[in-house]
This record gives structure tokens, sequence and C-alpha cells, in this order.
């Protein structure tokens, strides 16, 4: 699926990943719908498209939002959505013993729940076109869980199992579903990531400070979506991955060894 003259709407795209993915999405000559919470944010990206007639701003807190309201509001602008990126997302930085609930009530309304709403949404308008993809931002944790996000981790594996049966039943409609997995990429996720009471981490994180850029990261998914490749694994961090496959043993003897404060300093995978 080539970008030019599609319709696409982003979530989590005032900043980071999602930046960068609208940033060379409009170079490529698509209509683009961003949404985020931060209006401001939003109304930058847009003046620094190719093209900032042809992007909308749809502001959206997807902790609090209607779907199929959100869906024909984006919709009224350019027309049916073909290509839905579900970009927008929370990590986390607490231990199991430190995290209340609501925290991971949160990470899973955010990371899991908002996805399923938002595809559940746009599905039905693609199954009647016979055509449509669904590209999701999971990460290397949605494959290989660590220490410090067990929210985060429950969550990218829910989307991970949701994305591969979504896929399973609905290929044969014409539609493709893309999931992405970063390990780590140099934006404020770190300092966004939210500690066990909900409060922000407030720092960035070394493991993302030495990551690969959002545009690398970007340039990836959007060559994805031209391929329609399912899953993409992105980053030095997809090793663990691999490790996983043939070594799980050893891969869990090497994490449960390994000193939380060395994940908390960047040894890991963490989108």
């Amino acid at each position: 699926m080539e970008l030019r003259d599609r319709t696409i709407w982003i979530t989590g795209a005032s900043g980071g990943i999602g930046e960068a993915l609208a940033l060379q999405a409009a170079a490529a000559g698509a209509r683009l719908v961003l949404s985020a919470r931060r209006v401001e944010a939003l109304e930058r990206v847009r003046a620094a498209c190719a093209d900032p007639t042809r992007v909308a701003l749809l502001p959206l807190d997807l902790l609090a939002f209607d779907a199929d309201a959100a869906l024909q509001a984006a919709q009224a602008f350019f027309g049916p959505i073909d290509i839905l990126v579900n970009n927008a997302g929370i990590s986390q930085r607490s231990l199991l013993v430190d995290t209340q609930l609501s925290t991971y009530r949160t990470l899973l309304e955010l990371d899991f729940f908002a996805v399923v709403a938002l595809t559940r949404a746009v599905v039905p308008g693609m199954v009647a076109r016979h055509s449509g993809h669904v590209v999701t931002i999971s990460s290397v944790v949605g494959k290989v869980a660590v220490p410090l996000r067990t929210g985060y981790s429950a969550a990218k594996h829910a989307v991970q199992g949701f994305m591969d049966a979504a896929r399973a039943e609905l290929s044969r409609d014409g539609l493709t579903f893309t999931t992405i997995c970063p390990g780590f990429v140099r934006t404020d996720i770190s300092f966004n990531a939210i500690t066990g009471d909900g409060g922000r981490h407030n720092q960035l994180d070394p493991g993302q400070a030495n990551g690969i850029s959002a545009e690398a990261c970007a340039r990836r998914v959007w060559l994805a979506v031209r391929r329609k490749e399912a899953e993409v694994l992105i980053g030095r961090e997809t090793w663990a991955v691999l490790l996983q496959r043939i070594a799980p043993g050893l891969l869990r003897a090497l994490l449960a060894r390994t000193r939380l404060a060395r994940f908390q300093n960047g040894v890991g995978a963490s989108k």
C-alpha cells in the first residue's frame, strides 16, 4: 500500500514516533488526521508537515473517549480511513510491589483497550470496502517482559495477541494488520512513563538516550506498511526475542540475575 492520497489516522502524533510518522507520511503525499491530547503540540506538527492543508487535527484523550464518535469526526475531514496507526501509549517504571491497581488500569486502558476500541471502530468500514490497514506500535516488551514494566509488558503482550487474532479473522476480507515491536527509541517515553502511584517518572533513561531515532523507526514502519508485513522487530534489543525463541530458559535466567537497576539504566528492551 502506497501512502500517496491515502487517509491516515495517527494517534499519539504530538511527538516522538507519532510525529516522525506524520512528517514522513505527509512528505509522501498522504492526507493525515492527527490525534493526541496536546493541541499546541499537534499544531506544531501540522505546521511542520509538507502540506498543512492536508493535515487535520482531532484532539483526543484516549483514557476518556467514544471511539465511534471519534471515528465519525476523523472521517469528516477527508473521508474513510485507509490506515489507522495506533501509536499512543504510556510506559511504566515501577516494581510490582510498589504499583497501585489504578496504575495498572491506566496502563491497560491506554496501551490496550484504546487500541481495541479504535480498531473495532474502523474495521467495519474497511471490511465493507475490502481494503484497510491497521498498524499498532507495540514493543519488544510485548515479546519479552522485563522488570519495572509489569503492567506495560502485560498490555503489550495483550496487543500482540489481539493483532494476531484480528489478522487471522480479517485477512480474507482485504485487511492488513501490522504489529511494530521497537526496542529503545530516542523519545520522551521514559519521561512520561508512570510510576507506581501514577506519577511521572520524569527522567530520560540511558536506554532511550542511546536508542535509534524516531525518524529511523518511522521509516521502518512505513516500509512495513508498503510491504504489508505482519510483524516487524526494530532496534538492537531484538536479540532478546531471538533468545526467547531458541533458549527461553537461558533468557529467564539472565533476566532473573540482572539487577533491576540495570534495566532502569538501559539494559533490556522497551519502547
